[in-house]
């Protein structure tokens, strides 16, 4: 790995608010003084705010400064800024600061810069920068102080926040108690759990990491025991795609997929499923679905080899043909549109030596299984990719609320020995060895039913494919991982060229 790939590795990671701390105490500890770190750090932000709100269109700057050293960031930034031309104004409503912070606050005095206790002294401003409350706050935010965030809320102003906005839970990414709603977030030198949870994003803002040069050694001291958690990006997957192929390849060297999908009442999931495989670059597909559909999944899947089933009186499969063989396939899907009268369908192919992927009503179906007791026995890699509804009827035993969606993830997939791939705004995708793995970068485009089969086609297509050409125990994780982002990418571009409420299965 070259430096700059090492770097842009370590750029990726996620960290809780206690590894955060114990980082910086490596940081601390092998020579660097706080307040140079702090200077420097305070120096990349006020560079970034100048050019993103340049003196020119941006003059007043009004800066929330808090007792910690969040405030104290905040301060370097305040008189980095009143040096380059702004018109800083500073609120500071509390009468203590720790001393560095507390120097810096005297100096800032010295200046002639208006150091103000009230914040309405601030909404004349172009622009506020909120340093209140940084990473690790626990308490909720009450009284003076939710009213002082209340009223920023109120304005209609840019909130460029230091690290995170203020009241946002490190980890949780939960409200406590009221939040500093940010235009932009600057968070400083790794990735805080908040920026990949679902319920932080209306909070945040415009994300963007402020790398301040944390040495590898000493990210490695505190994570090399721990199971890593990153964010999938680009070179994530650059990683897993493309998938290699001789010159000399045909079809069946390149993954071949069956598609278990599909009822009468739910007849276009089994298609979007179908398209999402299609987009995936398998070489063969194969879509079993009741025999009533058939004719008409063919028409819109010409390529597809589309297999009649024997259907209930409602239009589910009965069961599948009795001359399917599950040898010739590198990977089985199951689950979209197949409706919960297909029961024994699942527990055949839970029984099947082929990597599998879940979705939908094959998730309900397994529900009303024992899923901790059935998804073990797996020989071969399993991807559940269930929204937190079906999570919830999966592993009802698991405590949702309060909890980091990846850290449920990983709790579930360890239990289950089965990846999981947890959907919403962001996407936790966990093995069962700790690793998680988060999509956080999406888009409300995908809010609309028939999303999630594209993804289960995607996800099933890539793993056929991995399967095809070099299994390996992470195979699951990185169909997960890819098919995520590959189809967050293709909903943000539909969305770029069709807006939010254009997109749909067809132009994703």
């Amino acid at each position: 790995m070259t430096a700059q790939h090492q770097r842009t590795f370590l750029q990726n990671i996620v960290v809780t608010a206690d590894q955060m701390q114990r980082i910086e105490s490596q940081i601390f500890d092998a020579g660097m003084p706080v307040p140079a770190l702090m200077e420097k750090v305070a120096g990349l932000v006020t560079v970034w705010i100048e050019q993103h709100f340049p003196a020119s269109d941006y003059s007043r700057v009004g800066v929330v400064v808090g007792p910690g050293h969040n405030g104290g960031d905040a301060l370097v930034v305040a008189r980095e800024l009143w040096f380059r031309g702004y018109q800083v104004t500073v609120c500071c409503p509390f009468n203590r600061q720790k001393p560095l912070t507390a120097d810096h606050l005297k100096f800032v005095r010295s200046l002639g810069i208006s150091i103000q206790p009230e914040i309405t002294e601030l909404k004349d401003c172009d622009l506020v920068v909120d340093g209140l409350f940084g990473f690790g706050l626990e308490r909720p935010v009450e009284g003076s102080l939710a009213e002082l965030v209340n009223q920023v809320n109120g304005w209609t102003l840019p909130v460029v926040s230091i690290d995170l906005p203020s009241g946002l839970h490190t980890d949780r990414g939960e409200v406590l108690g009221t939040a500093l709603q940010a235009t932009h977030t600057l968070c400083l030198g790794l990735w805080k759990q908040a920026f990949c949870q679902s319920q932080a994003l209306a909070w945040l803002g415009h994300r963007e990491l402020i790398d301040f040069g944390i040495p590898a050694t000493a990210i490695h001291a505190v994570l090399s025991e721990a199971p890593q958690v990153q964010r999938v990006t680009l070179e994530t997957v650059q990683t897993c795609l493309p998938l290699p192929r001789t010159p000399d390849t045909h079809k069946y060297k390149v993954g071949h997929l069956l598609v278990v999908v599909g009822s009468r009442q739910f007849a276009g999931a089994a298609v979007l499923t179908g398209l999402g495989a299609r987009a995936s670059g398998v070489g063969m597909l194969t879509m079993a679905v009741p025999e009533s559909l058939r004719m008409g999944v063919a028409g819109q899947l010409p390529e597809a080899l589309v297999v009649g089933c024997p259907e209930t009186e409602t239009g589910a499969i009965a069961q599948l043909p009795g001359d399917l063989d599950f040898g010739q396939y590198d990977a089985i899907a199951c689950g979209p549109g197949l409706s919960r009268q297909a029961g024994s369908i699942l527990k055949v192919i839970l029984g099947a030596p082929n990597p599998l992927v879940i979705d939908a009503d094959g998730l309900n179906l397994l529900a009303e299984l024992n899923p901790l007791q059935e998804l073990p026995q797996r020989s071969t890699p399993t991807l559940l990719t269930p929204h937190s509804g079906e999570f919830k009827r999966l592993f009802p035993t698991l405590q949702m609320n309060g909890i980091a969606t990846g850290t449920v993830a990983q709790t579930a997939a360890r239990q289950s020995k089965a990846v999981i791939a947890l959907k919403g705004a962001c996407t936790a995708i966990a093995h069962p060895d700790g690793r998680l793995w988060y999509v956080d970068d999406s888009t409300p485009a995908l809010a609309r039913g028939g999303s999630g089969d594209i993804l289960t086609g995607l996800a099933a297509g890539l793993l056929a494919q991995y399967a095809a050409a070099t299994p390996c125990p992470d195979m699951a994780l990185n169909a997960g991982a890819v098919a995520a982002w590959w189809h967050a990418r293709a909903a943000q571009a539909a969305a770029a060229e069709r807006t939010q409420l254009g997109v749909d299965g067809i132009t994703l």
